[in-house]
């Protein structure tokens, strides 16, 4: 076996195992970890750059590849996941206890129900609503790497292509909000799924609960 070759394998074996022992959003089993995400993501940076260093290398070079790619992606990995973790904290001191933040490490998913946002078949956001709406896009604007996918949920009562009208026009009255106040159109992505997606059962009221929500997907840049 080659150095080069070695070194691929080590940088590969090295970040596989760490990750092995890692699920979604956290490390080392451990959810209460602050800094879960800045290391998970340096893991994954690091697999990834290794990769591409050595795939972007020539032959005799693709060790040193390897390496300076695990370095660099680690590095890039680690930004995001830092990023997100300190935004996720942020807003769940400034949001309602309703509303269910996921940070999945890649993301951060800001899940608010419909029953609290809009009245019933209303698309028009409640007025007490509008202020977490604010805290989430004056979060948005303390970091503006990233873009904002805003999309509608409902559950299967009635017709189906009214609840993809009705999910269609409540992503964009959020994001009309998220507008208002200052976050750039630019980033802001609005998409209706209807009862397409459902995250629970709908065949009784707790889950069809669940079902109608808007997600607040932020997206990360990097």
């Amino acid at each position: 076996m080659t150095f080069s070759k070695i070194s691929i394998a080590a940088v590969l074996m090295g970040s596989m195992a760490l990750t092995a022992c890692t699920q979604p959003g956290q490390l080392g089993g451990n959810p209460n970890d602050p800094n879960r995400n800045t290391k998970s993501g340096a893991l994954a940076g690091a697999a990834a750059g290794a990769l591409l260093g050595a795939a972007v290398s020539d032959d005799g070079d693709r060790g040193d590849g390897a390496l300076i790619g695990a370095v660099l992606g680690a590095g890039v990995g680690a930004g995001v996941g830092y990023s997100l973790d300190k935004q996720e904290a942020e807003l769940r001191q400034s949001l309602d206890s309703n509303v269910q933040i996921t940070n999945t490490g890649d993301r951060l998913i800001v899940t608010m129900p419909q029953d609290i946002l809009f009245a019933t078949d209303s698309f028009a956001v409640r007025q007490t609503l509008r202020s977490d709406l604010a805290s989430v896009a004056a979060s948005l604007q303390r970091y503006p790497g990233s873009t904002v996918q805003v999309i509608g949920h409902t559950d299967s009562d009635g017709d189906a292509a009214y609840n993809q009208q009705l999910s269609e026009r409540r992503a964009n009255a959020v994001s009309e909000v998220l507008l208002q106040n200052g976050v750039p159109y630019s980033r802001i992505q609005a998409f209706g799924r209807g009862e397409s997606q459902p995250v629970a059962t709908n065949l009784n009221a707790t889950g069809k609960a669940q079902n109608r929500r808007v997600d607040i997907v932020i997206l990360p840049n990097a």
